[in-house]
């Protein structure tokens, strides 16, 4: 991909399905949906369509995960493909949106669906799953596993414990990105939970993973959001006026690792950043809102300082109160609830509603005046996608 080749790309078209706990419907049937909407929301036709990609692809040991690869969807919806891609490796969930891009910067495509599907609600209550059973025979997990670390809960705490012992970073202050995240989605109907959520209430929550508590955990649903790309020689012919892709950060520089990082305060989200911001004129005083990933609340705050809205350690310090993070604030934060109230859309929701913002199409929760610049960054740990939109 050329130095330019992300701004030859647009966002021409979202879809979103239902969000549900759990849904009535098939993970195919909910990826058809945010598809259909996609393609229409675009106005174009499936025959436009000559591209395909996703992350992770399908891993049928962790169905509701991965539940469909791009074989799946090609076949449910007719497609004629000149370039498709899913797989597991690449820079978090934004993967599929990098090889997207990418795709259409080399001329293999004009028009790419980017779906992203999640059937965890549905999965979770049809079985309880041996913990980590596919992470088992991987290498990177065998400081964690063998001492009972087996879910993504207690590796992402080690980073908090790290943060709140280097810094002073405290729980009430971490509070804020969930207590933010539920005002949100108290102005969304599609959002899980809506009901007020109170520092008492947060504080006396049943802990986690020290020093995660229930609210900092996303809320595991049934749901596919899709993102459609297309190449700026288009940009006349859409429904809505085209979302720009400024610059994309999908650099991993340090260890691929969850646990043996040189400094676990400091994620793969520094090193993207680092290379999108290198890729663009804006700056972190140009950006209107950002809707960064919060898998667990403290990756949200890793986010923010990875992308310099604050200095390094002074996430908790910016996020305190929460005034600067609200709706009425300085950076409106992951406006639409995040994964924490809306639900885990694993990512794509961000994007989603990066749009609908950008836009001015996000109803109750619409941040005044409309943004023009997003932020976006998703994932946490060893995994990290950034990228900056602009109407």
């Amino acid at each position: 991909m050329s130095a330019l080749g992300e701004k030859q790309v647009f966002i021409s078209g979202i879809g979103q399905s239902e969000i549900a706990r759990p849904s009535a419907k098939s993970a195919l049937l909910l990826t058809i949906d945010a598809c259909l909407a996609a393609v229409e929301d675009a106005g174009l036709t499936m025959a436009d369509i000559d591209g395909l990609a996703t992350w992770p692809g399908r891993i049928d040991t962790d169905p509701g995960f991965g539940p469909l690869g791009t074989g799946d969807v090609k076949e449910a919806l007719g497609l004629k493909l000149n370039f498709f891609a899913g797989g597991k490796e690449g820079a978090a969930q934004l993967g599929g949106i990098v090889n997207a891009v990418a795709a259409i910067a080399a001329g293999f495509a004009r028009h790419v669906l980017v779906f992203r599907t999640v059937h965890e609600a549905t999965e979770r209550r049809r079985a309880i799953p041996a913990p980590a059973a596919t992470h088992i025979q991987d290498a990177r997990f065998q400081w964690m596993l063998p001492f009972g670390a087996m879910s993504a809960a207690n590796w992402t705490a080690i980073y908090a414990q790290r943060h709140f012992h280097d810094y002073g970073t405290t729980r009430e202050q971490m509070a804020q990105i969930a207590l933010t995240a539920r005002a949100n989605a108290a102005l969304n109907p599609r959002a899980i939970y809506r009901s007020p959520l109170r520092l008492k209430e947060y504080l006396g929550a049943r802990m986690i993973s020290t020093p995660l508590c229930l609210f900092d955990c996303d809320v595991p649903v049934d749901a596919s959001t899709v993102i459609l790309l297309s190449h700026v020689d288009h940009a006349r012919d859409m429904r809505h006026a085209p979302i720009h892709i400024e610059a994309i950060g999908c650099a991993l520089h340090g260890r691929d690792s969850w646990d043996q990082r040189a400094d676990l305060t400091d994620m793969a989200a520094f090193d993207a950043a680092r290379m999108m911001w290198n890729r663009t004129d804006l700056t972190q005083a140009d950006i209107d809102i950002a809707q960064l990933y919060d898998g667990f609340s403290i990756l949200t705050m890793s986010w923010l300082e990875a992308l310099g809205f604050c200095g390094k350690g002074e996430s908790g310090a910016f996020v305190e109160g929460g005034t600067r993070i609200a709706l009425t604030g300085e950076l409106p934060l992951n406006t639409s609830g995040g994964q924490l109230s809306e639900g885990r859309t694993h990512g794509f929701g961000f994007i989603h509603e990066a749009c609908l913002q950008l836009r001015g199409a996000a109803g109750a929760r619409q941040v005044m005046p409309r943004p023009q610049t997003a932020a976006i960054g998703i994932g946490g740990g060893p995994l990290g996608g950034c990228m900056l939109v602009r109407s």
